[in-house]
């Protein structure tokens, strides 16, 4: 799966990670500061200036020639003053008017001798703009060496200058001063430099991250790359809910369900009513390419939306490995599929009824030895043969596919299976994998729902009071139940009628059959 980046998708993918990258920032600003304040040593810094004069008489006006010739020497005087032999001379000055700790601590190292690179490391050259003055400077840990450096700078430059040109003097206009205020280190610059650098680390790992990752959280980009339908898209709302020891299941009929979560149902149920229509058999699978992504809680909410919108739905856990349904609708298990294959218990023993209005559940029952062998038998085909004439719909909740084959063996026995794709979990990897035992086991594949989108507000996935369905079908609040009401039960019941219905589950939050 491609990533590609328009400028809009940049700045959605970093306001949605603006809190790392504000943490970063913070982190680094202290981080700069914390450098700056403790451990880099105070810099103090000292200056001069000196004038070029390109004639040797120290008498007679100063014509404009002159200033014009001295504006020319002024690039040769600094190359000059740069040399190793003036920074030498500096040096043994300095090495005159200092103690050999002092020099030591403010150099790095001293040996006799002060190298000709770190004094003029310490100082700066420059030349004033239109004018024929040369501006020295020098920084140091020590403020009496920074004046130093100045001073014995201009004190030798005119014997080097006169050996080395010959034309023209320097003559210094003041002597540099010692300044015991600090110039250094720049605390406000050092913190917002590490702020800035902090928050461009955090948005370039985040660029990374979201580069290489192959999860789906598109579900254009899951359209597209299978070429078949998201039949639904469901929102996380569990994040941050669940206490110690609790699961993430849920039920629509729980209290406190929030609007676009029953939203999002209504909008599912449509497009499977839609995705069966011209199919004989009602009875469909539920499955996911691996473990925890959703697909049991999925399919009783499917059920559950299936049976108020007025179908008469069974509900079959046929995940007898790690069964989950009975512990959503609060149900025993001691009777249930895997009892009703084996013709331990009869099939009206193992339903159990009106677990929801419209809504039964079989349970998955004792885990059997062999799963795959029941699902697969003839018993299996015969009893959903059966069922089928007595319910509007079948949802089978099956195993992950990419863990054991249990899904694939009931191809024969339905109409086709629903996908569900954990937001953000799933990888393209399982996915592909997934669609190669779907091909090969010839079933038909109904969709894919991406599961736990994370909420967006004004966004891409959310909005309070729309909701576009895969079809193009609106749901707006008060059309969606009517338009679904009609797909699914080809009856005349409009959306109050089942709103009010809806509101009475609410309300009841029912246990039932256990």
């Amino acid at each position: 799966m491609e990533n590609t980046y328009s400028i809009k998708d940049l700045i959605n993918l970093f306001l949605s990670k603006l809190w790392l990258i504000i943490l970063f920032a913070v982190i680094g600003g202290a981080a700069g500061f914390c450098y700056t304040k403790f451990c880099m040593p105070l810099q103090y810094s000292s200056h001069m200036s000196m004038y070029v004069q390109c004639y040797t008489s120290t008498s007679g006006p100063t014509d404009y020639n002159d200033i014009s010739k001295s504006k020319q020497l002024i690039n040769t005087y600094i190359e000059v003053l740069k040399d190793d032999a003036v920074m030498n001379a500096v040096g043994g000055k300095l090495m005159n008017e200092f103690d050999e700790a002092v020099l030591a601590e403010t150099f790095g190292s001293y040996q006799n001798r002060i190298s000709p690179s770190s004094i003029r490391n310490c100082m700066r050259i420059t030349s004033v703009t239109d004018t024929s003055v040369l501006t020295v400077s020098a920084t140091t840990r020590s403020p009496e060496i920074a004046a130093a450096i100045c001073n014995d700078v201009a004190e030798v430059a005119p014997k080097f200058l006169d050996d080395a040109i010959g034309v023209g003097q320097i003559n210094y206009i003041d002597t540099a001063k010692v300044y015991p205020n600090p110039v250094g280190p720049n605390i406000k610059k050092n913190t917002a430099l590490g702020a800035i650098a902090g928050a461009m680390l955090m948005a370039l790992i985040i660029l990374v991250i979201d580069f290489f990752d192959n999860t789906f959280k598109d579900p254009e980009a899951l359209r597209e790359k299978y070429k078949k339908a998201v039949v639904g898209e469901i929102q996380d709302f569990t994040t941050g809910r669940k206490k110690k020891g609790e699961d993430d299941h849920f039920k629509l009929t729980d209290e406190n369900i929030p609007f676009y979560i029953t939203e999002s149902y209504k909008s599912l149920r449509t497009n499977i009513t839609f995705a069966l229509a011209t199919s004989d058999k009602k009875i469909f699978a539920i499955s996911s390419a691996n473990p925890s992504e959703g697909k049991s809680t999925v399919s009783a909410n499917t059920a559950i939306a299936l049976a108020q919108g007025g179908n008469k739905v069974l509900l079959v856990d046929a995940d007898m490995r790690k069964s989950v349904q009975h512990k959503i609708f609060d149900l025993k298990n001691k009777k249930g599929l895997s009892t009703a294959v084996s013709k331990m218990n009869s099939v009206e023993e193992c339903i159990i009824r009106n677990v929801e209005d419209n809504l039964d559940v079989m349970c998955a029952g004792p885990i059997p030895p062999n799963p795959s062998e029941l699902l697969a038998s003839e018993n299996m085909s015969q009893m959903l043969e059966k069922l089928s004439a007595e319910y509007s719909a079948i949802v089978i909740d099956t195993p992950p596919i990419n863990v054991v084959t249990d899904a694939m063996e009931l191809a024969r026995n339905i109409s086709g299976i629903i996908l569900v794709t954990s937001y953000g979990k799933t990888t393209v990897d399982d996915m592909d994998s997934a669609m190669k035992k779907i091909e090969f086991a010839n079933m038909n594949l109904l969709g894919f729902i991406l599961n736990g989108i994370k909420i967006k507000k004004n966004g891409k996935y959310y909005s309070k009071y729309k909701y576009k369905s895969v079809y193009g079908y609106g749901n707006d609040p008060e059309q969606d139940d009517d338009d679904s009401s009609d797909s699914d039960n080809n009856n005349k019941s409009n959306s109050k009628e089942n709103d009010k219905k809806d509101s009475k589950n609410n309300k009841k939050g029912k246990k039932g059959g256990k």
